[in-house]
């Protein structure tokens, strides 16, 4: 093991391992139990979202065939137990605060964010092939200090006794009024925390007289470009510093669809089986308010079906590992083949994939099915193509001198 000073206060250390063909062999088969499970997982779990995706959006069109909108300032209690539609100003007779640093604003929710200067671990890994099988890696280990949301535990790190983190002790914080009004409707957390459109707040300079009076008079503290400062020098931060910044979600006009429940408004749940409580900034629709929850929708249902056929491929890829490191005695014949395996298992995942998605949607969308089998025999195809354009072209022999 080495180590060398960079630039600047960065510090990298290089560990040099080699990894016998038996040994790789060993964790390729261990892999292949991960790779079933993978599979398995990914297709049960690609079933299940076409079933979530068709029953959210059953339970957004049974919604805008039910929804009534009603003016905020007054209570029907005829419409006690049905779908409405109110929009109007939130009004609160109290203000959100986090006292731990007597920050008070008037507004619905404040959140408080957290970033402490601490020791940073990047590591970047070179693997090189042998002849025999084995595998030299080369893995490079780097220190800097610099700003982070999250506590970075350096009792992990490779060289830990010279970057030492000091436990994290303040962390964030979403702060939110218990109760407040949307007319002569009341709303409580249920509502109140699912209101978006916070703005940045930043905290006044004359704030630090009173964080001296909460925090003691010996308490090392700043406000720095509308941020409190935890540290002796905010432009010379040490390890262990903090910088605290807050952002307020504002009062202001806000649109709810939800179940009348006498004065309040709660979470309507639908024949289809879902619960709807829609709450967005603004005078919006009710219709506006169903077509954006139907975007949502689907960029969700399409992010989690990419997800699902990466790790797909993934799995297949694992169950086909130990094919690559038998091979790889050669290290050139070893590359053919992993090229020929992450084929199989490209193939093997889009193709599995679009058989699910396809198949749960034949109960409830035929049409829908059919072009989604045909858009993943297309990519099949163009993977296929891809595949046969490397093999045409030449092949560098990475032993070759």
């Amino acid at each position: 093991m080495a180590s060398l000073l960079l630039r600047g206060e960065i510090m990298a250390t290089q560990k040099t391992t080699t990894i016998s063909w038996i040994d790789r062999l060993k964790s390729s088969i261990a892999g292949t139990g991960v790779g079933i499970v993978l599979v398995v997982g990914m297709t049960i779990g690609l079933f299940w979202n076409e079933g979530r995706a068709v029953q959210t959006q059953r339970s957004l069109d049974e919604g805008a065939g039910l929804v009534v909108s009603l003016p905020a300032d007054v209570i029907d209690p005829a419409r006690d137990g049905q779908l409405i539609h109110v929009t109007g100003p939130v009004e609160t007779g109290q203000s959100v605060s986090d006292e731990q640093f007597a920050v008070k604003a008037d507004g619905v929710r404040l959140i408080r964010s957290i970033d402490m200067f601490q020791w940073l671990e990047s590591t970047s890994t070179e693997t090189r092939r042998n002849l025999g099988g084995s595998e030299t890696r080369v893995t490079t280990y780097s220190y800097a200090p610099g700003w982070s949301d999250r506590h970075h535990d350096s009792s992990r790190f490779e060289e830990a006794a010279d970057h030492q983190n000091p436990a994290m002790v303040h962390e964030r914080r979403s702060i939110s009024v218990d109760r407040a009004n949307l007319g002569a409707f009341s709303l409580d957390r249920n509502v109140l925390d699912r209101i978006s459109g916070a703005q940045p707040f930043p905290i006044p300079a004359t704030h630090v007289e009173t964080l001296r009076d909460v925090l003691g008079d010996n308490a090392e503290v700043s406000v720095v470009d509308g941020a409190i400062y935890l540290g002796a020098n905010p432009a010379q931060p040490q390890i262990g510093d903090y910088r605290i910044r807050y952002e307020l979600v504002p009062l202001g006009t806000i649109s709810v669809i939800g179940q009348q429940q006498e004065n309040g408004i709660s979470a309507y749940r639908t024949e289809a089986g879902d619960s709807l409580l829609i709450v967005e900034a603004g005078n919006r629709p009710a219709q506006e308010m169903f077509d954006s929850a139907a975007s949502r929708n689907s960029v969700l249902t399409w992010g989690l079906r990419v997800g699902g056929l990466v790790l797909l491929i993934t799995g297949f890829s694992l169950m086909m590992g130990p094919i690559s490191v038998v091979a790889s005695v050669i290290p050139f014949l070893g590359s053919i083949v992993s090229m020929g395996t992450g084929l199989v298992a490209a193939v093997a995942g889009i193709a599995l994939g679009t058989l699910t998605i396809g198949s749960a949607w034949l109960a409830y969308r035929p049409l829908i099915a059919v072009l989604i089998f045909i858009a993943g025999a297309a990519l099949i195809v163009a993977v296929r193509m891809l595949a046969g354009r490397r093999k045409r072209s030449p092949v560098e022999d990475p032993t070759a001198v």
